[in-house]
């Protein structure tokens, strides 16, 4: 009975030792960068390479996105869409939609994001993620805050790193883990993954009016994501800094020995993205109930332009604030 309960007893142990991730931190956060409406139109890049996920994609660039409604601003808003009015020819690139990437690199900080709607549906693999701008990628390494395909209501925060990287099986945090190793060589890319619960993604994110992601990078607390509901009445402004670190992340990616941090992780850009099918969408295109609309994700993509009315964003705010003060010491 004994050694049953000690074994029983390892994960607590594990999770009370790390839990010092959540410790007050004695670094000030302070707003470095706020992006609301037409701030985006000057702050980021509107990229038109071919997608590195092999998406049944076209990206656009601003003046196209802008003319055809494809990126539309006003003083509180900002939306990015996929093209829902035109059949996408066999010889074609895919079809048109929006990938923006920031002008400005940050490092440790903690980055908010008020959003009311993310794309939604069959074919689908939205993202925002932010990756090193020094690179070449894997190098300076790569956080996925917000990602899923097709019609899940899960949302999957992931790093993805050179090797060397990875995660321990017992952290403190409200998701599920569904992977350990961060090094891009390894499953296919997978990455070091954690699920968060249902509602966080698509469709079931949408019709509860959208809510909060906030990532957390800090050199000697690792990476975190959380995700908090819309409560105008507990939040009428929205969660700060304070608020978000005295909480248990959704999802956490401790450093230290397992995962040096600064040998894995350097100033990164901010991306916003939405391709179709690919690498992820693509590949699970048959287990999903999706197969039953057409054969193939790209046949789906090509001739159903309406079923992508409500692949859009809608972004309230994105805030960027960064630390002033001393670094916490891990013992």
């Amino acid at each position: 009975m004994r050694a049953k309960f000690s074994a029983l007893l390892l994960p607590a142990i594990f999770v009370l030792l790390t839990s010092a991730q959540l410790f007050p931190d004695p670094a000030t956060y302070v707003l470095k960068d706020k992006f609301v409406g037409r701030d985006f139109l000057n702050g980021f890049n509107w990229e038109t390479f071919d997608d590195p996920t092999h998406g049944r994609v076209n990206y656009v660039d601003k003046n196209t996105a802008l003319q055809r409604g494809l990126t539309s601003a006003s003083d509180t808003k900002f939306f990015m869409r996929a093209d829902n009015k035109t059949m996408v020819a066999p010889g074609a690139r895919g079809r048109d939609s929006v990938r923006i990437t920031s002008y400005q690199a940050y490092g440790d900080g903690i980055y908010i994001l008020d959003l009311s709607h993310m794309p939604e549906g069959c074919s689908t693999w939205p993202a925002w993620w932010s990756t090193s701008q020094q690179g070449p990628w894997p190098q300076g390494g790569e956080i996925d805050i917000i990602e899923g395909v097709n019609i899940g209501a899960t949302n999957l925060a992931s790093l993805h790193t050179t090797p060397g990287c990875s995660m321990p099986p017992y952290r403190l945090q409200a998701g599920t883990a569904v992977s350990a190793s961060c090094d891009t060589s390894v499953n296919s890319n997978q990455g070091c993954g954690t699920s968060l619960r249902y509602g966080t993604y698509g469709t079931s994110f949408n019709v509860a009016g959208g809510g909060y992601f906030a990532m957390r990078r800090a050199r000697d607390h690792g990476i975190s994501v959380w995700y908090i509901k819309r409560d105008p009445f507990l939040l009428p402004d929205g969660p700060d800094p304070d608020f978000l670190i005295s909480r248990i992340p959704d999802a956490s990616f401790p450093t230290g020995n397992n995962c040096n941090y600064q040998d894995h992780f350097n100033d990164h850009n901010v991306i916003f993205d939405l391709t179709f099918c690919g690498d992820w969408a693509g590949s699970v295109w048959g287990t999903s109930s999706c197969a039953n609309a057409a054969p193939t994700c790209t046949a789906f993509v090509d001739n159903n332009p309406s079923a992508f009315s409500n692949a859009y964003w809608e972004i309230n705010s994105l805030k960027i604030y960064t630390p002033v003060g001393p670094p916490l010491i891990t013992p």
